[in-house]
């Protein structure tokens, strides 16, 4: 693994045999739901899989009803992705907080994700991946 500082003095480290991260196409239809309504749909989605953390979908925020979210203070920080920002969705109330998040201006090993949004599966109704 190899490992440097950013601009901001946060430690930046590489993807490699230690800590792997893939990022692929997923052919699948993708459609989040909660309460009622469809919060994305696409054909689009990334996988990302990440060590031994369990994949993690990336939709397109086109393919995204970015009315129903609403931007969080939260933010978190990965250093193998940068700094991470936070949606909630009000209509799902307080599980539904800080429910969705993105990386929007991803590092270079993780490119692919940028424009795109994660969903956590216990804050959101479902996840539904059809073949």
């Amino acid at each position: 693994m190899s490992s440097n500082l950013n601009q901001t003095g946060k430690t930046v480290k590489i993807p490699g045999a230690d800590h792997p991260i893939t990022v692929e196409p997923n052919p699948a239809r993708i459609v989040v739901k909660l309460g009622g309504k469809v919060i994305a749909d696409t054909r689009e989605a990334l996988t990302l899989r990440e060590a031994a953390y369990p994949a993690v979908l990336y939709i397109p925020r086109k393919d995204t009803d970015m009315t129903l979210l609403e931007r969080t203070e939260h933010t978190t920080y990965c250093p193998y992705k940068g700094d991470c920002s936070y949606f909630s969705i009000p209509s799902g109330g307080e599980r539904s907080a800080n429910s969705v998040w993105t990386y929007e201006h991803p590092y270079t090993a993780v490119a692919a994700i940028k424009d795109h949004l994660a969903f956590y599966p216990d804050r959101v109704d479902s996840i539904e991946v059809h073949a």
